[in-house]
């Protein structure tokens, strides 16, 4: 059994291989260490790549994409790994920068995940979209970061540099106890890619576990290399698995109430695409909903497996709107929430 296992989930992505894994290999020495690479059926060049340059690196072959949750859980379940760090093909990490996420899971037996501080490799001075210095969501289920809300990230100027409690750790780079993501069945399949690592972070402090942000450990994400923000087949899922994410996860006393108010307001958001003659994103939402209906009774089931002694939110979930607080109350920036994570 390795300690731990860098897994990276790659599908046509032989490019930011060849520029991002020789600083992986150089910043990733320590004995104990797996790097592996699961090929998601690429198309592209990628595993003669591989198997070329780099034919001490294990790689896991699959014959078809199976989106970023088949995929993980389709590797995860051949590698015997104490800890697993899911990291995306596009990320720089840095010297050390395994050790205070690893340290932090050592020292913290209740934490089930952590994540590094993430920043712009791009915009180096500025925070990641993808998770910032840690993931939150509001009570309607819209995620926003420490350093990001919705499209607006913040440059980093040490203002989130204490570890802290977070509701959501990016799989872009997360470091999560193997026990645990396959005590809780891993990545939901259904949801294909976008939102999974919100559910299974979710579900694990459903059962009393924590989440982590480690801002001593320090990655730069490339971000948006798989699909474009406004692609409409991105925009379905995020839609899609928002819903899901809602109904699987929300305490009894919140379901129909949060679920009425989102559709209202994806209702507007639907129009809103209509009027920017964006009649793509119109269907997006459409086609997600259509598709969220058909699978009610599946997520009936995948419901039974909350807790009963659910009543309310877990911690890090922000107890107002943030669409609210952003576009009326003109509040762009994490610390200026009335909003504190557990220190």
């Amino acid at each position: 059994m390795s300690e731990i296992a860098v897994v990276i989930l790659n599908w046509n992505t032989r490019h930011q291989l060849e520029v991002f894994l020789p600083n992986i290999i150089r910043h990733t020495q320590d004995t104990g260490i797996e790097i592996v690479v699961a090929d998601n059926g690429s198309h592209d060049d990628s595993v003669v790549f591989m198997k070329k340059h780099y034919p001490g690196v294990r790689l896991i072959e699959f014959d078809k994409n199976h989106g970023f949750t088949g995929g993980y859980n389709k590797a995860l379940s051949q590698i015997d790994a104490r800890y697993y760090m899911l990291l995306n093909s596009d990320v720089e990490v840095t010297k050390d920068w395994l050790a205070p996420l690893k340290k932090c899971l050592d020292n913290h037996p209740e934490a089930a995940a952590c994540m590094p501080k993430m920043k712009s490799y791009h915009q180096k001075d500025c925070f990641e979209y993808a998770g910032a210095a840690g993931g939150f969501i509001d009570r309607l289920g819209y995620p926003f970061c420490r350093g990001r809300i919705l499209d607006t990230l913040e440059k980093d100027e040490g203002q989130y540099e204490l570890p802290t409690d977070i509701f959501w750790a990016t799989g872009a780079c997360m470091l999560l106890r193997a026990d645990l993501f396959h005590s809780q069945g891993g990545f939901d399949d259904d949801f294909f890619a976008h939102m999974e690592e919100i559910d299974l972070c979710w579900r694990l402090k459903n059962d009393g576990h924590t989440i982590r942000c480690v801002p001593q450990s320090t990655v730069y994400h490339v971000g948006g290399g798989t699909l474009p923000n406004d692609n409409p087949f991105k925009l379905y899922l995020n839609y899609r698995n928002n819903l899901f994410l809602l109904y699987k996860n929300l305490p009894d006393n919140k379901l129909f109430r949060v679920l009425a108010l989102r559709a209202l307001l994806d209702v507007a958001s639907s129009l809103i695409f209509l009027l920017k003659g964006k009649p793509a994103g119109f269907g997006a939402v459409f086609r997600a909903y259509h598709h969220f209906l058909k699978s009610l009774p599946v997520l009936k089931k995948k419901r039974k497996g909350l807790p009963r002694n659910i009543r309310d939110y877990p911690s890090g979930v922000y107890q107002k709107s943030i669409l609210m607080s952003y576009f009326l109350e003109k509040k762009n920036r994490f610390y200026q929430l009335r909003f504190q994570a557990k220190k």
